[in-house]
């Protein structure tokens, strides 16, 4: 009986917290259907009569904003700064793993320490530098994206590494194989669950960032966070239903993404816990 009640305890708090979590989202989506002035006089209401407006907002949205150009090159950021992210961290926390000297110990450390250093902190210098060194573009900010997303990817990685038998390396050496070729047929393919997890992470976080594509590359290749913001007018006003409109239209690839991917999440966040 205890368990019963138990169990029943817990499934109305867990139903209360995806709620919680949802009714944002929820109410964002209502209030793209809506009016500009509406929204601000009765946010929480559905729309009805004059207030709703169909999909007129997703078109002024995408007019004012220029949400394709946008979308491509979030797009672009997105999917090869990942790449990027997963093929270099992967072959890092190989190395550290394996090789187990002083400088694969101190570079180890480095990176993790880097997980707790707030971006404000270095965030002019940085932006400066990126200016200095030519990396203000779509190009450059990739290198960026690759530096900030490199503790917590090396983390992951070396945890599943460490689980990874050094028999199934060694035959592969004995036939022949190089390191790198080792790496890239025989390893990363088993690193295939925490990859797709560091993929996750990575690209939710990418494509959401506002603030180092606004510092770095600003309005000449803005990205869809970038582009969103410059909804807002003169004097403060802003186009609630335009900008309504467009956050619903920005986070529909990222929920995409996770859906299709989801079932790696749980499986590669377990696998690159910390081995003793």
């Amino acid at each position: 009986m205890g368990r019963k009640i138990f169990n029943i305890i817990s499934f109305i708090l867990l139903v209360g917290f995806a709620a919680a979590f949802v009714f944002p989202v929820a109410v964002v989506l209502i209030n793209s259907f809506k009016a500009k002035f509406s929204i601000n006089s009765s946010p929480f209401t559905l729309p009805h009569g004059d207030e709703f407006v169909g999909f007129s907002n997703y078109v002024t949205g995408v007019k004012s904003t220029g949400f394709p150009t946008a979308l491509g090159w979030s797009l672009f950021i997105t999917v090869f700064s990942v790449a990027i992210i997963i093929l270099c961290t992967s072959m890092c926390a190989w190395y550290i793993v394996r090789v187990k000297n002083a400088f694969c110990e101190i570079l180890y450390y480095s990176l993790v320490f880097s997980m707790i250093v707030p971006f404000q902190m270095v965030m002019f210098t940085m932006s400066k530098t990126a200016n200095v060194l030519h990396l203000d573009n779509p190009f450059g900010i990739i290198l960026i994206y690759l530096g900030f997303g490199a503790g917590l990817s090396v983390f992951m990685f070396t945890g599943f590494i460490k689980t990874v038998p050094l028999g199934i390396e060694e035959a592969a050496t004995i036939d022949g194989c190089s390191p790198i070729q080792t790496f890239m047929l025989i390893v990363l393919p088993i690193l295939k669950p925490t990859a797709v997890t560091v993929a996750i992470l990575n690209a939710m976080w990418i494509w959401n960032d506002y603030l180092l594509p606004y510092l770095v590359i600003g309005r000449d290749y803005k990205t869809v966070p970038v582009a969103i913001q410059y909804l807002k007018g003169g004097y403060g006003s802003v186009d609630m239903g335009s900008m309504m409109a467009m956050l619903v239209l920005s986070v529909i690839p990222v929920i995409a993404f996770y859906l299709s991917s989801q079932k790696y999440i749980i499986k590669g966040v377990a696998a690159g816990a910390v081995k003793g």
